[in-house]
């Protein structure tokens, strides 16, 4: 087997709209990448990460040291590993930073390990790593993040990622403003019960937009892409953000709410001449409010977690 491999896991947009802990998305491009090697002992060595010194690099603390760790009981394996990590999605971004690193990890591993297992069987796995940051194993983020394209978690208990079929031409426009919103801070915010009335609208709109992505329906998408339940509590921690949408709309995009716990944005659109002028508004909106952001154009990362190279000779 393989003795070191390089992986990029690609960042994600997560709720998606009425999907709140049920939708997510694999963007392209934008993702962590790992290198990760067998050890001759049974430790888990991560090094420090270049550019985030704040992050902990001890493996029960760290995301990608948690998901891995987690597999490996599973194996009932004392192998060790050594990890870099190059994050290329900023934590407290809405992205999927977490996510990106356990997804990468978990396949990395399972690939220098000969492949015991699937990659939708390492979805539990990398679920622990987001446990270690969040408190609660969500599945939204690194689903897709492993598995590429547009994903469902139709259950928690038990465990059940669906991924739904999306037309090509559904193409992502996302603006990052530059500060940061913890996850936990953002669900601690949320109301924890909701009226009859506004859950059947939600139930729709799930159902509708599930129904449009399959049918390559583009207006039935737009329609569906709103969040009567979390978009009016979280867009309060997204400065601008109500004009920002209205600018993407104005601009062309099917519908446009807050990816993952924000404060980055999201716009579907279809086609990517028209994410890239969903883009430009966003761009000219933020720089008018000076505002310092990064924004970012994708189709649908299909393919997941990926090896970029594999570095050593087999051993």
């Amino acid at each position: 087997m393989e003795k070191k491999i390089k992986v990029f896991a690609p960042a994600t947009v997560a709720n998606v709209g009425p999907g709140f802990d049920i939708f997510g998305l694999a963007l392209e491009g934008i993702g962590d990448e790992l290198e990760v090697s067998l050890r001759d002992d049974s430790q888990i060595k991560i090094l420090p990460i270049e550019g985030y010194e704040d992050l902990p690099t001890d493996p029960s603390l760290n995301v990608a040291g948690v998901a891995i760790q987690s597999m490996l009981d599973e194996l009932d394996s004392q192998q060790g590993f050594e990890i870099v990590i190059k994050k290329r999605v900023m934590p407290g971004s809405g992205l999927g930073s977490s996510a990106s690193s356990s997804a990468a990890a978990v396949y990395a591993a399972n690939e220098l390990l000969g492949r015991p297992f699937s990659k939708k069987e390492l979805v539990p796995f990398a679920m622990e790593g987001e446990k270690a940051t969040s408190g609660k194993a969500h599945a939204d983020n690194v689903t897709p993040s492993l598995l590429g394209g547009f994903t469902l978690v139709r259950s928690y208990t038990p465990l059940d990622v669906v991924s739904i079929p999306f037309p090509a031409e559904l193409y992502v426009a996302v603006v990052h403003p530059q500060i940061e919103v913890k996850t936990s801070d953002s669900k601690r915010i949320l109301k924890r019960e909701v009226a009859l009335d506004m859950a059947i609208s939600q139930w729709g709109n799930v159902a509708g937009l599930v129904t449009g992505l399959a049918c390559g329906d583009f207006d039935l998408i737009g329609r569906s892409l709103e969040d009567r339940i979390v978009e009016p509590i979280r867009s309060v921690l997204i400065p601008g953000y109500e004009d920002a949408k209205q600018h993407a709309l104005a601009s062309g995009a099917l519908g446009c709410s807050i990816s993952g716990s924000g404060p980055s944005i999201f716009a579907l659109t279809e086609g990517k001449a028209m994410a890239e002028k969903v883009a430009q508004a966003f761009d000219k909106y933020y720089t008018d409010l000076g505002i310092e952001h990064k924004v970012y154009i994708s189709g649908i990362n299909a393919e997941g977690a990926k090896t970029i190279n594999k570095l050593t000779e087999k051993v």
